[in-house]
């Protein structure tokens, strides 16, 4: 959580100031940016973990609370003095988490705060570790693929090689740069001759890295 940012969209200085002071007094404190309803954007507030609304000038909460909707991924806090207006508030913006400014609600905030950084902060574990997943799973397609496509790699970079031999026997039918151009090929053949022996020498050992886990999994089950 100390990574975490939290922007405090509030007209009420008093309450900016009221929250940053008492987080400030915390174990963690996040990065904390004020703002007021004049001059946020929501743009720019969609990169922060964390948004505590407070008081604003009157007609614009459900344009902010609107705008902060439309992203999932912001935990969004709104603090209202009116019991009734976040009644309504609530009901409204589901995905907000709206408690009315009466006695004790700074520490309930803060702790509101916390538990919602918490849990933001475990999406976005469980989103980067989605992606890498992803991501996983197309590299091991593509090495399947290079699996399968090895034989026929590997005929076609012999039918390059032997080629390319047969032509340098014969020098003399060649001219200077034609002689060049076809080394150039041979070396360069060769080359991918050589990476496809290490694929092959990876598969193994990968193979029998498999073979190994199993087996000594096995052994540990059966001493179990």
């Amino acid at each position: 959580m100390s990574n975490a940012s939290v922007l405090i969209v509030s007209d009420d200085t008093d309450f900016a100031r009221t929250v940053a002071a008492r987080w400030q007094a915390q174990r963690r404190v996040p990065e904390i940016t004020l703002t007021n309803s004049d001059v946020w954007q929501a743009a720019s507030a969609h990169s922060y973990n964390l948004v505590i609304v407070g008081p604003v000038q009157k007609g614009k909460i459900s344009a902010i609370l609107y705008a902060l909707s439309a992203n999932a991924s912001t935990a969004v806090v709104c603090v209202s003095s009116d019991a009734r207006e976040a009644s309504t508030l609530s009901i409204e913006y589901p995905y907000v988490l709206v408690m009315p400014r009466e006695d004790g609600w700074i520490g309930t905030l803060i702790l509101v705060a916390g538990e919602a950084l918490r849990r933001t902060e475990a999406v976005a574990r469980a989103q980067r570790a989605e992606r890498m997943a992803i991501e996983s799973q197309r590299d091991a397609t593509l090495g399947r693929y290079m699996l399968e496509m090895r034989p026929s790699l590997n005929n076609a970079l012999t039918s390059v090689l032997g080629n390319a031999d047969l032509l340098m026997l014969d020098p003399g039918q060649l001219s200077l740069e034609g002689r060049h151009q076809i080394k150039a090929i041979h070396e360069m053949a060769l080359r991918l001759n050589e990476i496809t022996q290490r694929f092959s020498s990876l598969a193994a050992e990968m193979r029998a890295g498999e073979k190994e886990l199993n087996s000594d999994a096995l052994d540990a089950l059966q001493r179990t």
